[in-house]
């Protein structure tokens, strides 16, 4: 009997759900009000970048879920940047943030739970730099595809089945570029079908997904990604439903694509095989943080957060004979209740007493190498921004 009296951690009443929801409706009713209004001048959407070599500045990004149980906040305070003509690895195990981030560039995060409620999402064109946090979404439209494009995680459900695959890549051409023909469009199609390695490209055009294998429908993905020469590729793990050989032509058509067309790349993914390969730039995320990011040759040899360090050690090594592979100790945190303090703390096989305090600030290891762990703060090659104090989490100290 003493089980069933107890009440469970985890429980919350039907009073306290009503209760959350009735708050979470209220917030994301004005959010959406907001975001409704008619001609909504550019003043309020149109910036500047902090350095114009960047095609895409994340600013200390908050996307938030508000459900019946709570606020989850999948992306809490992410700052990083893209460079033009160069790709970013984004590597995190499932659940950190990695896809939603980029959901959120893209303003497709599940509305009206899902909001970007705080920070700045700088997207430069060439032309004009906007901030997609408060762009309307008729602009977005105009954007989507054409200066921006995804490429999806899942060849196998991102195609529509009742649609010939011409069909399906003509759309994106011809939403953005009315002026084009139908005899136009159909040859851009078999242009790009071409461009991402199918040599039947003309016969590919008549069938349907089901009658393409996985590696075939991720090309046709790929090639409605392209189909307008964006200026960013979001592709959120494009391999993973693939087999090793598949993978790696995937990937040298993205990096061969990417310099004939002069794109830049956000790559995420959970292989750091495919990162090493791929990545000029790596940003490793956890429960919603950045907790560390430099160039690809810094992640790869001189990993510093102990969540990295332990990402490194978990991955099988050629030649290397193991009776068991790595594996994190733990679980992450409640994605409902964050702690204040370091959140890989309760996980951490390296902490010591500092780790008592509350979140720790960035800490620069080198002009372009950054890390959250208060292992570093004392370390003369952490000069740049050495002076970490408790309380600020997530700022930087110079």
């Amino acid at each position: 009997m003493a089980l069933f009296g107890k009440k469970n951690a985890n429980y919350i009443s039907a009073k306290e759900t009503k209760r959350i929801s009735k708050e979470n409706r209220k917030i994301t009713n004005e959010i959406e009000k907001k975001r409704n209004r008619k001609n909504i001048p550019e003043s309020e959407y149109i910036t500047t970048m902090k350095n114009p070599e960047n095609v895409v500045e994340f600013d200390n990004v908050h996307t938030y879920f508000f459900t019946d149980i709570g606020t989850v906040k999948a992306v809490d305070g992410v700052s990083f940047e893209i460079p033009q003509g160069k790709t970013v690895g984004v590597v995190g195990e499932s659940g950190c943030g990695k896809s939603v981030t980029s959901l959120s560039l893209m303003q497709l995060v599940q509305r009206p739970q899902g909001q970007t409620v705080e920070g700045e999402i700088r997207f430069n064109t060439g032309d004009k730099v906007y901030n997609i946090v408060n762009t309307p979404t008729s602009e977005m439209q105009k954007l989507r595809g054409n200066e921006l494009s995804m490429i999806f995680q899942e060849p196998m459900t991102a195609l529509n089945p009742v649609f010939r695959i011409g069909e399906q890549v003509d759309e994106i051409t011809k939403l953005h570029n009315p002026d084009m023909s139908k005899e136009q469009v159909k040859a851009r199609t078999i242009e790009m079908l071409k461009l991402v390695g199918i040599a039947n490209s003309e016969g590919v055009y008549k069938m349907y997904p089901h009658e393409l294998s996985g590696g075939m429908r991720q090309r046709v993905c790929i090639a409605i990604g392209l189909a307008c020469n964006p200026r960013l590729i979001i592709a959120d793990e494009p391999t993973t439903a693939l087999d090793v050989t598949i993978q790696a032509q995937i990937l040298d058509l993205m990096r061969n694509l990417k310099d004939k067309i002069n794109s830049s790349i956000m790559l995420i993914t959970h292989d750091l095989g495919v990162i090493a390969e791929m990545a000029d730039y790596v940003v490793v995320m956890y429960a919603g943080r950045v907790v560390e990011k430099g160039t690809a040759s810094e992640i790869f040899k001189n990993p510093s957060h102990p969540y990295t360090i332990g990402l490194m050690r978990s991955k099988p090594v050629v030649g290397k004979k193991v009776d068991k592979l790595y594996s994190i100790p733990g679980k992450v945190p409640n994605p409902i209740d964050m702690p204040d303090y370091c959140y890989f703390r309760d996980r951490c096989e390296l902490s010591c007493d500092k780790c008592q305090g509350s979140y720790p600030g960035v800490i620069k290891l080198s002009p372009t190498h950054e890390v959250s762990c208060y292992r570093y703060a004392d370390r003369p090659e952490a000069g740049w921004l050495a002076n970490v104090h408790p309380g600020e989490g997530g700022k930087t100290h110079e």
